[in-house]
């Protein structure tokens, strides 16, 4: 079985028992193919974001996808990572104004309500996934490359770990809404956190797994059977 699994952010994939392909390019996953020997299963995974598209810009690309899903379609859905990240060009040049995500967590709980009522109004069934932990002294060394490292430290009150408590705030969320909605959760995080040598699982920027990264989700998400 393989599965496609390529930004871990700005993503929404239907889940069909039937067949698995990817519904914009070839199945690869961040730096390179995933796949699963062995396995006769298989699902069909329908990308509703192109990579770098965020969570406000997507909306025309999901809608156009919207086309694909049919009754009793799984629906996994995450969004956050670079959609809720800082300009950090004006953070570095002026650290001591106030700045504001790119999606402010509020503005990130009204896109996972609107797409879950239209998920369910066409009648699949929504998943959410957590977050990806965040690691952050990898992503405060790419995020401030070329910048004033200084200022953006400033900026974060001294401690890079300030960077992991604002990611967090958005999986947290993740969890709240599935709560209130009735929706499950598929936890992608842990199955990253428990595993020894975290780093080997995450891309230069420290947000996005990378390939092997992306095959323990794949595993997770898969071994769930996504009990809707």
């Amino acid at each position: 079985m393989s599965f496609a699994l390529r930004d871990s952010i700005k993503k929404g994939a239907v889940a069909n028992p039937t067949q698995i392909c990817d519904g914009t390019t070839s199945h690869h996953g961040s730096d390179g193919p995933l796949s699963r020997q062995g396995d006769s299963s298989h699902q069909e995974v329908c990308h509703f974001f192109s990579f770098g598209d965020s969570g406000k810009k997507g909306t025309g690309s999901r809608d156009r996808r919207l086309k694909k899903i049919k009754p009793g379609d799984v629906v996994l859905l995450e969004f956050a990572g670079n959609c809720c990240s800082y300009d950090w060009k004006a953070v570095s040049e002026a650290p001591e104004a106030t700045h504001t995500p790119q999606m402010t967590l509020s503005d990130f709980r009204s896109l996972y309500e609107e797409v879950i009522s239209r998920f369910r109004t066409l009648g699949a069934k929504p998943v959410l996934l957590s977050l990806p932990a965040l690691l952050p002294q990898r992503y405060f060394d790419f995020v401030s490359e070329g910048l004033n490292k200084g200022n953006i430290l400033q900026w974060l009150g001294g401690d890079v770990n300030r960077l992991s408590e604002w990611y967090e705030q958005y999986s947290q969320e993740v969890y709240k809404l599935g709560n209130e909605f009735k929706v499950q959760v598929e936890d992608i995080s842990t199955v990253l956190l428990d595993r020894r040598s975290l780093g080997d699982c995450y891309s230069p920027d420290g947000m996005h797994p990378n390939k092997r990264g992306y095959a323990m989700i794949v595993e997770s998400i898969t071994a769930s059977r996504l009990s809707v």
